[in-house]
Order: C-alpha cells, then sequence, then structure tokens
C-alpha cells in the first residue's frame, strides 16, 4: 500500500483515472446509465478518496462503479475481482478478535484494515448486489458486515458463491483463512 498517507502522485493519479476508465467501459452492465466524464470529475475533486481508490487497486480488489444514490449525488464503488481480494485475505474479522488471539495472529483484521484504506466493509445486502452483476467469490470468501449481536457473541459472518447460489456463513470473528479476505465499499 502507497506509504504517502492520502496522497498520489501525478503519475499514480494518472495511472489509476486510466485503469478506472478501461475497467468501467470495459463493464457498462454494471453501470449502463452513468457516464465517465461526470465520475472522473467527482474522483479528481476528492483526492482522499481516489487514494482510497488507489488502495483498493493495489490490494487486487479491481474497484468499479456499481451504481448512483440519488439521495447524497454519490457515486457507488465495490471491489469486483473475481476472487476476494489477493492483498487482503488470511486476515480476521476486527480489532477485538485480533487481540483476543493468544498464538498465531494474522497480520490483521477486516475492519482495521477497511478503515486505514478508507472504506468499508460490503454488507449482506452490498454482496449480494455485487453478485447480480457477475459471479464472484467462486473459489474464496469475503467477511461481510457483522450485525452487533452476532459479533458480542463472538461470531462474524462471510459469504461466498458456491453451487450457483450465494451464501452467508458464521464463523469465530478471530479465525482467519488463506481464502478469505474482504470485499470493499467506497462512495463518492
Amino acid at each position: 500500500m502507497n506509504s504517502n498517507k492520502n496522497k498520489l502522485s501525478t503519475e499514480e493519479r494518472e495511472g489509476l483515472l486510466k485503469t478506472l476508465k478501461a475497467r468501467f467501459e470495459k463493464n457498462m452492465n454494471r453501470h449502463d446509465e452513468l457516464k465517465w466524464d461526470k465520475i472522473q470529475a467527482k474522483l479528481e475533486e476528492n483526492p482522499e478518496k481516489l487514494w482510497s481508490l488507489n488502495e483498493m487497486e493495489e490490494t487486487g480488489g479491481e474497484p468499479d462503479v456499481v451504481g448512483y444514490d440519488n439521495k447524497t449525488g454519490e457515486y457507488i464503488f465495490y471491489d469486483c475481482s473475481p476472487e476476494s481480494p489477493k492483498g487482503r485475505r488470511s486476515l480476521c474479522y476486527d480489532h477485538k478478535a485480533l487481540e483476543s488471539r493468544k498464538e498465531h495472529k494474522p497480520k490483521d483484521s477486516a475492519v482495521n484494515l477497511a478503515a486505514a484504506m478508507g472504506i468499508e466493509l460490503l454488507t449482506e445486502e452490498q454482496y449480494r448486489e455485487l453478485q447480480q452483476l457477475g459471479r464472484f467469490d467462486l473459489k474464496t470468501s469475503s467477511w461481510v458486515q457483522t450485525p452487533a449481536e452476532i459479533r458480542k457473541l463472538g461470531g462474524a459472518v462471510f459469504c461466498d458463491r458456491r453451487y450457483d447460489h450465494v451464501f452467508l456463513y458464521h464463523n469465530g470473528a478471530d479465525s482467519y483463512y488463506a481464502a478469505r479476505g474482504f470485499r470493499g465499499s467506497l462512495k463518492i
């Protein structure tokens, strides 16, 4: 990840915008009524959000526009990589879970890393919306935002796609696996 917190060089910014535009044009089914010029203008007005998108890109998320919120006037980006982003796997759910592990701690938690990147974990609803746009997590799984009642009891939830269906599962929040990461969302 970029060590210069929240700032991209001109070269990094131009490279990221080129990548995002190419992905946008290649996947029009995700956003057929939206126009790239308006999205790019919004990105250029929000360099800290562009930095977050760069973090999503650098960790393998392949962020793309998946919608527009008419109430807030914001574009919505999700990680659209075929599998859970490679740079965000082998993480337990949150900081409390990370601290509870006595040995064999993972390098971080999904919630901590998402916050550091300036993004949020997808909710179950958002994850299901993403799955309407393609077939994701056929071999991996992704932590999603866990309801407080479940988390209070030590659990956390994750989703994946198997047998052409989206499943929601549970696990101990302190668990972590090489094939489980998280997908993020960002509004701009």
